[in-house]
């Protein structure tokens, strides 16, 4: 398949774009700067613009662009970044391929595009599927944007499967910014710790990716392990791997003071996501607990 990547810069995507060259597909990545290599090409999804030949023989596109959420605490100009960078790019990409479609009706295409398991909101200890409504805080109201954005791919009949990705666990990310915490014996849950973390490998989260590309499940997909943890659960997880205390927790307060808005949205609150539909067209977890998980991350750590 002839593949174009955006986000290709980012954790899953620097991880991913290596597999599917091995893979055997031809990859195109999508820049904002100026490309500095023959298979790089220049986008600016801020202003919705694109080469409109540039995605004419491309069979798929993954999206994976998008600010990120919790880089730095919340203020209203980083909310309105994490929200247009999402819209924005796939508005920009799904009437691209729309046109192509329009254009040659007979070449199957498939947009994968980055969406998460904010979604849902704070779901507590329920455990949920893709079959659930949105949420109503800010991150499941910028999923419901994000997803709505692929309509115009959708109408045309590309094939749009939303990734409702949890916390990847590998080379960067949070996990990243907790490792030197814990091991300094620092580490302990957030808040009550019953929150729960739908949680998945790196590899897993690529091999979702490429299983996806050729395995037509449309709609939303959520790209989580098997077995969501608590936060409690998953810091004793760490603990273990790492050979270090966790019994310091951070209280609710304290979360606030440096995180503000964003520690009730995005660490003090939940959910309890199952991959459910990736269990049913039969994908295999390479980690199917947490702690396999963690090991795995901090061995290329």
């Amino acid at each position: 398949m002839k593949v174009a990547v955006s986000g290709a810069s980012g954790m899953i995507g620097s991880a991913l774009l290596p597999a599917l060259r091995a893979d055997g597909h031809e990859v195109l990545q999508l820049v904002r700067r100026t490309p500095r290599t023959a298979d790089e090409h220049r986008w600016d999804p801020q202003h919705r613009r694109i080469d409109p030949a540039l995605l004419r023989d491309v069979d798929a596109v993954v999206n994976l662009s998008g600010v990120g959420v919790g880089d730095r605490r919340w203020s209203e100009r980083h909310k309105q970044a994490v929200l247009t960078s999402r819209v924005d790019s796939t508005a920009t990409l799904s009437e691209a391929l729309a046109e192509a479609a329009t254009a040659d009706p007979d070449r199957p295409r498939v947009l994968l595009n980055g969406s998460a398991v904010g979604w849902y909101g704070d779901t507590g200890d329920r455990i949920v599927d893709e079959s659930e409504p949105a949420g109503d805080d800010f991150l499941a109201r910028v999923c419901a944007a994000w997803e709505g954005a692929t309509a115009p791919a959708a109408d045309a009949g590309v094939r749009v499967t939303s990734l409702r990705t949890g916390l990847v666990l590998g080379r960067g990310g949070l996990l990243a910014r907790m490792l030197p915490i814990v091991r300094a014996g620092l580490g302990g849950r957030l808040g009550s710790g019953r929150q729960y973390i739908p949680w998945i490998s790196q590899e897993d989260e690529v091999g979702a990716i490429r299983f996806l590309l050729t395995h037509p499940v449309p709609g939303p997909v959520n790209l989580c392990g098997p077995e969501p943890v608590t936060n409690a659960e998953f810091t004793a997880a760490l603990g273990r791997v790492l050979h270090r205390p966790t019994k310091l927790p951070v209280p609710r307060p304290a979360l606030w003071v440096v995180l503000g808005e964003f520690a009730q949205v995005g660490v003090l609150a939940g959910q309890r996501a199952v991959p459910a539909k990736l269990r049913e067209a039969g994908f295999r977890f390479t980690h199917k607990d947490v702690e396999s998980a963690v090991r795995a991350a901090v061995a290329r750590d």
